[in-house]
């Protein structure tokens, strides 16, 4: 077999010119493949990085691309479609010459979310406060109740939400469970059996599932966390359902944020799980049919809560997050207080933050001393040198790992939800965040944040710090940040 082997080897190797046309071949290769990377119109950074790094890997470069790469794509979805009659007149819709903010317009015009309303918000702290809200809601379901998750875990907290799920669909409840496929991997139909059994209904997000010569997704991911109970309270923010997010069973549980609301608003969360739900089940609204979706608030009935839904992901190009983020730190006068645990910024959001710093303002950056991917930790580190320089306030929390993902502004302005600072969560995932004008939500946001910080560590500088363990794996970290 061996010597089978070396002779067609060398049987190879002898065909007159194949140097020559395996270099013809690599070149036709890099042409094609740069063409298609041209082509996407993204930003030259990007484009360049991803073509020297494929550039580098003949043939495998391209299915690291197909696989891997940025992509947009069309949803089959219910945006702008029927499931938004019926909540179209109760939102309060942002005309073109209304008395509107910039940001407000630019939020209805990135996402079709127009600015609306809450009767109540409550920030849950961590994941006890959180599963205990929760789970009280669920409880109370006596028409639906609708979950979007990147995380859930079939562990204590997994067993427990599906268990009550199931007893609510055993009700006569109308439960529908939507899980990403990567992130929710551990999850399987055994687990999920007695949910099923009771009548709730389960969809994958973009199942991992590969066909030949089809592209798959499975870089892009809902990062969304959404309950709608009965379309008159939300959920929404940055936990899952797991338990390595609940204080209760260990002090490493994850610092994390999330949202209980009430009000107008609902309608546009509950608008994006149906969307969802639809784009990944094929379903239409006829098959909502029996469900008050948008039973938030009588018609007319504002709350003094002003509250936005924003919305992003690849299926547009206009990343109304990440937009409304640079927006929101342009807007600010005094304030801009940034709590992340994935810091990798683009251009324009770095250039922002050192902007306002600049300008005299108070610039704070709190972000995990340790995150758990200790690539996207060097290229936040390797980003800190420019802030520090430019007067902004580095703190890195610990020992817990922070997950919080808030921007505060000023006194009035929050922004709070599922989308890290970062570029997938600015371009990739399917994300949601709730920006809020209200100075009441904003000073117990501050309230957090002066918790976090006193928990933190301040960074200093960073120049004296050792060449091999930090700063060249800082730097090369950072070259590929456009790839994170």
């Amino acid at each position: 077999m061996l010597e089978t082997f070396q002779n067609l080897w060398h049987a190879l190797w002898a065909i007159p010119h194949l140097k020559l046309y395996l270099t013809l071949a690599w070149l036709l290769y890099i042409v094609l493949l740069c063409g298609w990377i041209v082509l996407q119109k993204r930003e030259p950074v990007a484009t360049l990085t991803w073509v020297l790094s494929l550039a580098l890997l003949p043939y495998l470069g391209y299915l690291i691309y197909f696989l891997l790469g940025p992509q947009k794509i069309h949803r089959q979805r219910l945006r702008r479609y029927h499931s938004r009659k019926g909540m179209e007149s109760h939102d309060a819709s942002c005309p073109v010459d209304g008395n509107c903010s910039e940001l407000a317009s630019m939020g209805q015009a990135t996402t079709g979310l127009p600015p609306s309303s809450a009767t109540s918000v409550q920030l849950l702290v961590d994941g006890g406060a959180t599963y205990d809200a929760l789970l009280d809601a669920v409880a109370g379901a006596r028409n639906h109740i609708h979950l979007e998750y990147y995380i859930y875990m079939p562990d204590g907290i997994g067993t427990r939400l599906r268990d009550a799920l199931a007893e609510r669909a055993r009700a006569g409840v109308k439960v529908r469970l939507l899980l990403d496929a990567v992130g929710s991997s551990k999850v399987n139909r055994r687990f999920l059996q007695p949910l099923l059994d009771a009548g709730g209904e389960f969809a994958w997000f973009h199942p991992t599932r590969f066909r030949p010569f089809t592209r798959s997704w499975v870089n892009l991911r809902t990062h969304r966390k959404i309950v709608v109970v009965d379309g008159s309270v939300a959920f929404t923010g940055g936990i899952n359902i797991t338990d390595e997010e609940d204080e209760r069973l260990g002090d490493s549980a994850y610092r994390d944020l999330h949202l209980r609301l009430e009000g107008e608003v609902v309608r546009s969360v509950q608008l994006v799980f149906v969307e969802d739900w639809a784009y990944a089940t094929g379903q239409k609204r006829k098959d909502f049919e029996g469900t008050t979706l948008w039973r938030a608030t009588e018609p007319g009935i504002q709350g003094g809560i002003s509250a936005q839904t924003l919305i992003s992901g690849p299926d547009s190009s206009w990343e109304a997050i990440h937009r409304a983020h640079v927006a929101a730190i342009h807007e600010a006068r005094s304030r801009v207080w940034l709590v992340t645990p994935y810091f990798v910024p683009g251009e324009a959001a770095r250039m922002a933050l050192t902007s306002a710093a600049l300008g005299g303002l108070d610039v704070r950056l709190v972000v995990p001393k340790l995150s758990d991917s200790r690539l996207v930790t060097y290229a936040a580190r390797s980003y800190f040198d420019e802030l520090l320089a430019a007067g902004v306030k580095v703190y890195e929390f610990g020992p817990r790992l922070l997950h919080t993902k808030a921007l505060l502004c000023d006194d009035d302005l929050a922004i709070i939800g599922s989308a890290n600072f970062d570029h997938r969560s600015f371009r990739l995932n399917f994300e949601i965040s709730l920006l809020f004008r209200d100075r009441t939500i904003a000073a117990t946001l501050a309230q957090l944040v002066e918790g976090e910080i006193a928990a933190s560590e301040p960074v200093h500088d960073l120049r004296n710090r050792s060449l091999w363990r930090n700063r060249l794996p800082e730097a090369l970290a950072r070259l590929m940040s456009p790839l994170l």
